[in-house]
């Protein structure tokens, strides 16, 4: 999905939208803040649903890698693999040389007022379909009149008890006969 779709879904579930303003909207107000506010609801929902990522890294025998020289973007360390190693805190300590497969949790990609409406989320389907909610909800939280906020607030809350952080279930493959096992 792409920003321009984001905002879309949005400034429709607000009743905001208008296909032939540049901005999707009349309202200056909602123009000026909405990437603000599709950016922060973003890095709440890749903090649920987390963005895997990995990189591979050269590594030699008692070197020590902070996880913010992993990646710039790095959110949360998953796995290290391929060269044995010690994780202490934010740092990870290799006892080998060797290639080292890193696997981790990122942040999204920022979105700026700069950012083009052509940008792809990173974030799962899910994740998407819940977004415009919360963005919604932030959007007019003080817009105390109507309280649509706290209806769209109250919703976002509702789906995101709902939103199953895994991308995949585990699985387990037994060969051979299972009454060995019983």
């Amino acid at each position: 999905m792409t920003l321009k779709e984001q905002k879309s879904k949005v400034l429709k579930l607000i009743e905001e939208f208008n296909d032939n303003s540049l901005s999707l909207t009349d309202d200056p107000d909602i123009s000026a803040k909405i990437n603000d506010v599709i950016n922060q609801i973003q890095n709440e929902l890749a903090r649920i649903k987390k963005i895997p990522a990995n990189v591979q890294k050269e590594v030699k025998k008692y070197q020590k890698l902070k996880l913010k020289d992993i990646s710039s973007d790095i959110f949360q360390l998953n796995i290290v693999r391929g060269v044995e190693n010690t994780i202490i805190g934010d740092t990870i300590v290799f006892e080998n040389d060797g290639i080292a497969d890193i696997y981790y949790y990122k942040y999204p990609v920022q979105i700026t007022h700069e950012t083009k409406d052509e940008y792809e989320f990173e974030l799962s389907n899910d994740c998407l379909e819940i977004m415009p909610y919360g963005v919604a909800a932030d959007l007019l939280k003080s817009d105390i009149s109507a309280n649509y906020g706290r209806v769209y607030s109250e919703r976002y809350e509702q789906m995101l008890q709902r939103l199953d952080p895994r991308y995949h279930t585990g699985s387990i493959f037994i060969e051979g006969d299972v009454n060995e096992f019983l």
